[in-house]
């Protein structure tokens, strides 16, 4: 049986599942022994790479709730699949499945459905990871780590190669396009250029997006994909980059943010009325 909470107001916060600390940050949460299941949905197919971000994103993930059993499983491939993660949990159960997406996917939340169709246990399906500020500071730090930015937004050190326009990739359609709006919005804020938005599964979007930019005078374009990195077939970000004529920074990966965020949507999906309902 599937659940699909839906984005909107802040969850009602009960006592059954609390955050730990009396000012910790909102990834840190107290949980009863019998807490739902989290279980990780990854867009894309078990490889090694992905394999490593997914144990990355986990291991904080396990960090910021103690005691939480977490698992994962793959929308696409033939191996370690998330219908088979599901299976493998006690029958009659609660899971929160959070989706590894930065932003809202339609697809994505259809394959989860799919896989999650005849779940001998109740499954809540949380929300996308973004938007949020922390979006923004791992998409700095992947522009500075590529050379493209300046490491803080008070830092004085010219970097010869930093870009001086920015464009904001996402995965998922218009709709993630417009979250992507949110994180260009903050990232514009602690870079102080230009910075736009594109689908990156779009060459044609992000040349445009990189022409509007150098059309008000911006010398020097980068793309920074705000994406995990399994949602996208290996190399097609490099491909994109060369495409456009644009310096590109890495993908968000394992950073551990992404963990961080992964417990921020679990906690708001175990504070949901209807999965408190569901508990009790």
């Amino acid at each position: 049986m599937g659940a699909d909470l839906e984005a909107g107001a802040l969850p009602v916060r009960t006592s059954r599942y609390r955050r730990t600390g009396r000012h910790s940050s909102p990834h840190q949460l107290s949980l009863p022994s019998d807490a739902p299941t989290l279980v990780i949905a990854v867009p894309g197919a078990a490889s090694p790479g992905n394999d490593d971000i997914v144990a990355n994103v986990a291991a904080v993930a396990a960090d910021s709730c103690p005691g939480a059993n977490i698992r994962a499983g793959y929308l696409q491939g033939d191996k370690d699949l998330l219908g088979e993660a599901i299976a493998s949990l006690p029958h009659g159960g609660i899971a929160v499945v959070v989706p590894l997406l930065t932003f809202p996917d339609q697809q994505v939340r259809a394959a989860i459905a799919a896989a999650i169709a005849g779940a001998q246990l109740t499954c809540v399906v949380g929300q996308p990871l973004g938007p949020h500020p922390l979006l923004s500071e791992v998409v700095h730090v992947r522009l500075a780590e590529a050379g493209l930015a300046r490491s803080t937004r008070v830092g004085r050190i010219s970097i010869v190669s930093a870009a001086d326009g920015v464009i904001v990739g996402a995965v998922g359609g218009p709709d993630a396009v417009q979250a992507a709006g949110v994180v260009a919005v903050l990232l514009a804020s602690r870079l102080t250029i230009p910075v736009a938005t594109a689908p990156v599964n779009d060459p044609a979007a992000v040349k445009e997006a990189a022409g509007q930019l150098r059309a008000a005078r911006v010398a020097r374009v980068a793309l920074a994909p705000c994406v995990i990195g399994p949602e996208l077939p290996p190399g097609a970000l490099a491909a994109l980059a060369a495409d456009s004529g644009v310096a590109c920074s890495a993908p968000l990966g394992g950073h551990h943010a992404i963990g961080q965020l992964v417990a921020i949507r679990y906690g708001a999906a175990l504070e949901d009325p209807q999965l408190v309902g569901l508990a009790r």
